[in-house]
């Protein structure tokens, strides 16, 4: 039986973001804000919300217990400066708040002592679809 570790992680975060479109909702405000201040304008693909959120529940799973500061540091990037160097901004923490919390709505993930931890439902949803893809091949 295939578990996370085997599958490709951007086949199993699609599939995963697939999955988790009947499970979550998308918040209104995503189509107008951008995932950090380090970025100029809001994602451009459509279901990014799923995307990062499949991304979250991933992280979880693999480096659980995580919090909100840990996520908003592995999903940052670069900020441009014209005049001096480069610096690493943190993502959005609103952002990545409000998907732990639709995860949590769904009992994927539940909050722990230091963060939050995947729970035994989320564990078996991405084991289900990682055993899926490593059949595939």
């Amino acid at each position: 039986m295939a578990n996370v570790y085997d599958a490709k992680s951007s086949e199993l975060i699609s599939a995963a973001a697939a999955a988790l479109k009947d499970k979550i909702k998308k918040k209104e405000y995503m189509n107008y804000v951008k995932s950090g201040p380090s970025k100029e304008r809001p994602p451009a693909q459509s279901d990014f919300w799923y995307i990062r959120s499949a991304s979250i529940l991933r992280q979880v799973y693999i480096n659980g217990p995580v919090g909100v500061s840990r996520l908003s540091t592995r999903y940052g990037s670069r900020k441009e400066h014209v005049v001096h160097r480069r610096h690493h901004m943190g993502a959005g923490t609103g952002i990545i708040r409000d998907m732990l919390q639709e995860l949590e709505k769904a009992n994927l993930i539940k909050k722990a002592k230091i963060g939050r931890v995947i729970t035994p439902q989320g564990k078996s949803f991405l084991d289900k679809i990682a055993n899926q893809i490593v059949g595939k091949k």
